[in-house]
């Protein structure tokens, strides 16, 4: 037993360890691993689906063909570059890049907590309360400032900073509770995002329903408040996506890489997410940062709400999409990395867009289609989930470095 377990202690402590490189191959490899898998999941369930024709095998038809579902899965995402007449603003890749946009943000909005030691599961609600602080005060806000390019200069920004400081609010709630009154930061995050559901639904009900609507929703933004597209080179403004706000997006990925690298913020974060003792020994408030962080983790789910109303939809609907929930997998995945927020929430938007063109271009089902994007995602997903989980169980103080071997070196750790 103690064997097996210095074996997995091992095994765990060489995979905390890995390069970029390293776990770029890793997650390369589960990609390829969870494609094998899936495809013969695909052949093997069209086995037992009735069909005019397909392949016959053995006496048996299978009407599934696993390369066109990966085909439509991976390139009907993009637009399918390699037919004729392909455009790179056609609208499959609208839709990838408009999911790519929303899941940075709340990809760095769950990343920004995890690096500090918290799990905040309430990124959905951040988004639900800030979309709503957005739609309301652009609509309020847009009968006292004129129209044209100054509503534009003035009615963007003030939407996106009344989502930032709404979520940032809410975020702030839970890391009040787990400051001073310990309260466990999952517990309380996840009840949140019931309660950001119901008052959100109740405060549309009473005092900001379209009354042109028979939809729950809010009143429209002004045309010119929404995102605007980039003439002659970006999408066009009905396929609900613009590259300003990828751009956006992107920005402040960098941004926040940076204050992790290169602000004493940022550096107090990570250590009190690494090593909490040691912060405080170093003079790091615990409470101070627990509070400040799950702001910063909150503003940024705000502001995903913010680019959800003002880019996609120009008012704010009740059933929000399932984006913040999303965010958690796409910051696991990117091993919390701001920069690696953007590939994996590029991943994410592949999938997604994917997922669309494989129920109209093949008979393959809704149902089977779900999972298998959802292996994709938990095979690629899940190196860095078990690095996140040995973090918690080794210690990296005491234990000397792998060799690629298996065994370890002497000397000291520099980590």
């Amino acid at each position: 037993m103690s064997d097996a377990t210095d074996r997995l202690e091992r095994l765990l402590e060489r995979l905390i360890r890995a390069s970029a490189l390293e776990r770029v191959f890793i997650s390369v490899a589960a990609l390829v691993a969870a494609v094998l898998v899936g495809g013969v999941l695909v052949f093997v369930s069209g086995g037992f689906a009735s069909c005019r024709s397909g392949l016959d095998l053995a006496g048996w038809t299978f009407c599934y063909n696993p390369m066109q579902v990966y085909y439509e899965l991976f390139l009907g995402a993009l637009g399918h570059p390699l037919e004729g007449g392909w455009s790179p603003t056609n609208a499959s890749l609208a839709t990838t890049l408009q999911q790519t946009t929303l899941l940075i943000f709340a990809g760095l909005s769950v990343a920004v907590a995890f690096r500090a030691g918290l799990l905040n599961i309430g990124t959905q609600g951040q988004l639900v309360v800030g979309g709503l602080a957005t739609a309301v005060t652009v609509v309020y806000a847009a009968a006292i400032v004129p129209g044209g390019f100054v509503g534009t200069v003035v009615l963007i920004p003030l939407g996106v900073l009344a989502g930032a400081v709404v979520g940032g609010l809410y975020g702030a709630l839970p890391g009040v509770l787990k400051a001073y009154a310990d309260a466990n930061e999952v517990i309380t995050t996840i009840m949140l995002n019931f309660v950001a559901a119901g008052v959100t639904s109740t405060m549309l009900s009473r005092w900001f329903q379209d009354p042109d609507s028979p939809n729950p929703r809010t009143e429209p933004v002004p045309e010119y408040a929404e995102i605007p597209t980039i003439p002659f080179v970006g999408f066009d403004a009905r396929l609900d996506f613009s590259l300003l706000a990828l751009g956006f997006a992107v920005a402040l990925m960098l941004g926040v890489a940076w204050l992790f690298a290169r602000t004493s913020f940022g550096y107090e974060l990570r250590t009190s997410g690494i090593q909490p003792a040691a912060a405080a020994y170093g003079g790091v408030d615990e409470k101070r940062m627990t509070v400040a962080s799950m702001t910063l983790s909150g503003a940024l789910g705000g502001i995903a709400g913010a680019f959800w109303v003002l880019m996609v939809h120009g008012s704010w609907l009740e059933n929000v999409p399932s984006i913040g929930f999303d965010g958690i997998a796409v910051s696991v995945l990117a091993g919390n990395n701001p920069l690696g927020v953007g590939a994996a929430a590029f991943l994410f938007g592949v999938v997604e867009s994917g997922a669309r063109t494989v129920g109209t271009a093949t008979d393959v089902p809704r149902e089977l289609v779900g999972i298998l994007t959802g292996l994709i995602i938990l095979f690629v997903a899940m190196p860095e989930f078990f690095r996140m989980i040995g973090r918690r169980f080794v210690d990296l103080e005491t234990t000397r470095p792998a060799r690629a071997d298996g065994g370890e070196t002497g000397g000291e750790t520099d980590e």
